[in-house]
């Protein structure tokens, strides 16, 4: 039997823990559905949907639905099978042998996963002590590497963290190729490089509704950039990529953006609350601008506090095997009740 090229054999996959828990705060999802008005007007369309034909190969309605949304043009939209799949075309189309991509750790890990999958090298710059970014060190990587594809993550997953728009125009100065902004938690924080996006400027910024539209069972996510680059991202996805209950879901879920906003000031309210809760306890807590806390036990290893946690029916995402990580644990903002519990097995643990 024919074997898979070498170099799989020295990935791993990206996984995070799938157990029957009371309390799941591991993956970063929305805490609640989807209002109850976007499950009916979804089951009406599909009511209507004639299953037997291909889906619209340019999901025109659903292009057109975000990009009033963002204030763009429709041409300016790239959208795919969740965020991961949109990163996964830029690789494609940017990257690959001979070219490389530029991440700066700790950040998401599946923005190097991807890269390695599309046999891009990719180049590692380490963030400050803080797991701020060093424009430094981002000077040195672009400089050594000339990297295809630069990925920021801001907020950054798993530190919370936000670059700001001083910091996202430097790195623009400096990059030899695209600027990709990874704006999974994008609505979360206090200001969006959306803003930065023209025609003539090599950005994009990535979003998806898996977090604030409560949508991650769909996985749908896209991007929005320069029209040129949209139109080579166009050439490199399969054809009818993005299924048709997909398309109809991405568009009605926006005619819910009051419900969106007003689950996100709530969500930034219980973080705010969470940080404070956690200040009072044996750990050390870093700022989020997501819908997350990167936090680090201090009177136990974070790995027996994780598995406290779980003997209480309570998941959060053990982070101690990430570069720069050891230790830490990131607890997803939850409901009220959700957080209560959280807190309340995390006193145990600490003991």
């Amino acid at each position: 039997m024919i074997t898979p090229r070498p170099d799989l054999a020295l990935l791993t996959g990206y996984h995070s823990a799938q157990v029957s828990v009371a309390v799941r705060l591991n993956t970063n999802e929305a805490p609640e559905s989807p209002p109850r008005g976007f499950a009916d007007a979804l089951a009406a369309e599909m009511a209507t949907l004639e299953w037997h034909r291909y889906p619209d190969r340019s999901y025109t309605a659903l292009r057109t639905a975000i990009a009033a949304y963002h204030g763009v043009d429709p041409a300016q939209v790239f959208a795919a099978n969740g965020s991961n799949e949109v990163l996964q075309t830029l690789c494609l189309a940017y990257g690959g042998p001979g070219r490389s991509v530029a991440v700066f750790e700790p950040t998401y890990a599946l923005h190097s996963h991807i890269a390695r999958i599309t046999s891009t090298e990719v180049a590692i710059g380490e963030r400050t002590t803080e797991f701020a970014l060093d424009l430094g060190e981002v000077a040195r990587v672009t400089r050594e590497a000339q990297p295809a594809i630069t990925f920021l993550c801001s907020p950054n997953n798993p530190t919370g963290m936000v670059e700001d728009e001083a910091t996202v125009r430097a790195v623009l100065r400096e990059v030899p190729g695209v600027l990709v902004v990874d704006e999974a938690y994008g609505q979360f924080a206090p200001w969006s490089a959306l803003a930065l996006v023209e025609e003539d400027v090599p950005l994009v910024v990535t979003r998806t509704y898996s977090k604030t539209w409560s949508m991650a069972a769909a996985r749908l996510g896209y991007l929005i950039g320069p029209r040129s680059l949209v139109r080579q991202l166009d050439q490199v996805a399969l054809p009818y990529h993005l299924d048709a209950v997909k398309q109809v879901a991405g568009r009605l879920a926006l005619d819910y953006r009051d419900a969106m906003e007003a689950r996100t000031a709530t969500l930034v309210a219980e973080r705010a609350a969470m940080v404070e809760r956690l200040t009072d306890l044996p750990v050390t807590v870093w700022p989020s601008a997501a819908n997350f806390v990167l936090f680090r036990p201090e009177a136990r290893p974070g790995d027996a506090v994780w598995q406290s946690l779980l003997d209480q029916s309570v998941l959060v995402r053990n982070c101690s095997s990430w570069p720069r990580l050891d230790g830490c644990l990131r607890v997803t903002i939850g409901t009220p009740v959700e957080n209560d519990a959280f807190i309340a097995a995390l006193e145990v643990a600490l003991r």
